[in-house]
């Protein structure tokens, strides 16, 4: 390992497209494991546009992470629910939905849910 490594997400090593180019997700693999950002377009819902792709009734990903840009509301299985924006630190348990608020996407840093996030189910 080096002492010091500087990636771009623009340079990603996969990226994974929402359905109905409502968005990508762009990850990084690194030594500590991967970490994403994740562009949702304005529409974007994940019981829409993820749930197809993860075949489970809500999103089961655990997220920790950070609101680069927009607005995104999360609603919990139990009905807990939240709003984010830019400058927020999140901390999601699985079991939950959410969706894009307002017309601008919302960009969103995460170092726990996204590495499996977006791909087919293996079932």
């Amino acid at each position: 390992m080096t002492g010091l490594l500087v990636r771009s997400f623009d340079s990603a090593d996969e990226t994974r497209p929402f359905q109905d180019g409502k968005g990508r997700l762009d990850l990084l693999e690194t030594q500590g494991g991967p970490v994403g950002r994740a562009v949702f377009e304005p529409g974007w819902r994940w019981s829409e546009h993820i749930k197809p792709l993860a075949g489970t009734d809500s999103c089961e990903a655990a997220h920790t992470g950070y609101v680069v840009s927009g607005r995104m509301k999360i609603v919990m299985d139990g009905g807990e629910s939240a709003e984010v924006g830019p400058g927020d630190f999140m901390q999601i348990a699985p079991g939950h939905d959410a969706w894009v608020v307002g017309d601008e996407p919302c960009v969103a840093l995460d170092w726990t849910g996204y590495g499996t996030y977006a791909q087919p189910s293996s079932a």
